[in-house]
């Protein structure tokens, strides 16, 4: 890891072997034509009937700067795997090609390429490992986080995933990806650095507990955090806790203060929100918001909310931060072109879709998304229905970006805005309706002339 806990600045190894040994021996055959490969899911994970595309700067800076420095060069030469004159080639390797996407912060729904690279066969292979790892990571964090948005309806939600997401990268990911899709701020500070992300805390149970009576621990920290304090009242017993927080929280009032919350970490969440709200109201503190955290996601967040839980906010942190009920995403970047021709995958329950592709999103009179079709790249126009907004963009060309990357504020925004387009019926957390996502006539009709080319015995030498 770099020193602000990035990683390495040279990536040019972090890819699966496979990846260089195929490179090896497409350039040992003379193979080095335009291929595109293509990055999708096939199906969406359990519960899940969209996705929120994420990840996408990541792979265009990685894309821009990758190289083989030296010593990874010497690397590969010490395995004995590679020959000289491949090892000469990564030695000078830049990436090319070209790249459409769909911009970060849109809806996705299965089979649309979230983006596709073209590039002379070697260099699409070789990215394909890094591609997938942060589209993957950050899409699937980015639409559980848009869930978890949905049912706060409207309260505070604070990332608190570092601790228990798999690895450094992927904690500061999450953080960034969680804010795309609706987060108010995180916990975790570099994040906050790095992306201009609100950060957010309160104390642990350490804190409270290090000081001899919990009332002095409160009064500490006012001390020290005078118009910022968030108190965490469930050290003991949450209840007595909540009493001597609105104590603490009049002695700051004299002296021209508020405490700005008490927290929830454990217990009943539900009752102890309650009671909790009637000791603050009852202290005339009805300002003092309630924030709760511990193990929540968004089907805690909805069950609370729905059985009238006296909640403002919400910290949520492992189950987001890893995606717990939905880990992982069929997620794949396949070749659909070489050299000119259409190319397909037919495995069971593989069934890729040929060609260079655009999908279009229609929508009713009052922006409302109604369906999407996809279609191949070179369509002017679809037959029998209105087109749509396209939405794959071409984001990079020659190897350098087209244009600046947006700002993260400008990615939240137009999630934000996507998401208030999609119809609720699509947003439910369970037994949710699968979003229309058609083909067009003419993307219908290559997939199904090459079905037949591949299953007829002139096509088997």
């Amino acid at each position: 890891m770099t020193a602000d806990g990035g990683v390495p600045t040279s990536l040019g190894l972090l890819t699966d072997l496979y990846e260089l040994t195929m490179a090896q021996s497409y350039l040992r055959e003379g193979m080095s034509s335009q291929a595109t490969f293509s990055l999708f899911t096939r199906t969406l994970p359990p519960g899940r009937s969209y996705l929120v595309a994420a990840g996408l700067q990541d792979v265009l800076r990685y894309l821009e700067g990758l190289r083989f420095s030296p010593a990874d060069v010497d690397y590969l030469r010490s395995t004995g795997i590679f020959g000289g004159d491949f090892l000469d080639t990564l030695a000078s390797f830049r990436f090319t090609g070209e790249v459409w996407a769909i911009p970060e912060g849109r809806l996705v729904f299965p089979n649309e390429p979230l983006l596709e690279v073209t590039a002379p066969i070697p260099e699409a292979q070789i990215v394909e490992t890094f591609v997938i790892n942060q589209v993957h990571l950050q899409t699937m964090v980015a639409t559980k986080a848009a869930r978890c948005v949905w049912a706060a309806q409207g309260r505070r939600l604070v990332d608190f995933g570092l601790r228990r997401t798999h690895g450094a990268d992927a904690g500061i990911k999450a953080a960034r990806s969680s804010y795309l899709a609706g987060f108010d701020s995180t916990s975790n500070v570099l994040a906050g650095k790095r992306y201009g992300i609100p950060i957010a805390g309160t104390m642990a149970h350490s804190y409270v507990s290090s000081f001899p009576e919990e009332i002095a621990a409160f009064r500490a920290y006012a001390r020290t955090f005078p118009d910022t304090s968030t108190f965490l009242i469930d050290t003991y017993d949450t209840v007595a806790g909540a009493r001597k927080a609105a104590a603490v929280a009049r002695e700051m009032e004299g002296a021209g203060h508020r405490l700005r919350a008490v927290r929830l970490d454990s217990g009943d969440l539900l009752a102890l929100s309650q009671d909790v709200r009637q000791v603050l109201d009852e202290a005339g503190l009805a300002y003092v918001e309630v924030f709760a955290s511990g193990g929540l996601d968004e089907y805690q967040i909805e069950a609370l909310l729905a059985a009238g839980a006296s909640i403002d906010g919400f910290g949520v942190g492992t189950r987001m931060g890893v995606s717990a009920d939905a880990p992982y995403m069929d997620i794949a970047y396949k070749l659909v072109k070489y050299g000119g021709r259409p190319v397909l995958k037919l495995s069971s329950g593989k069934v890729s879709l040929a060609g260079e592709k655009q999908v279009y999103r229609r929508s009713d009179p009052g922006g409302a998304f109604l369906e999407d079709t996809i279609a191949l790249r070179g369509e002017s126009r679809l037959v029998g229905t209105p087109a749509g907004e396209p939405l794959l963009e071409k984001v990079m060309e020659g190897g350098r970006l087209l244009d600046q990357t947006p700002a993260l504020e400008e990615i939240r925004g137009r999630f934000r805005g996507e998401f208030a387009r999609l119809p609720e019926r699509y947003k439910a957390l369970r037994e949710a309706p699968q979003y229309p996502v058609g083909l067009s006539p003419g993307l219908a009709g290559l997939q199904a002339q090459m079905e037949r080319q591949a299953a007829s015995p002139e096509s088997v030498l």
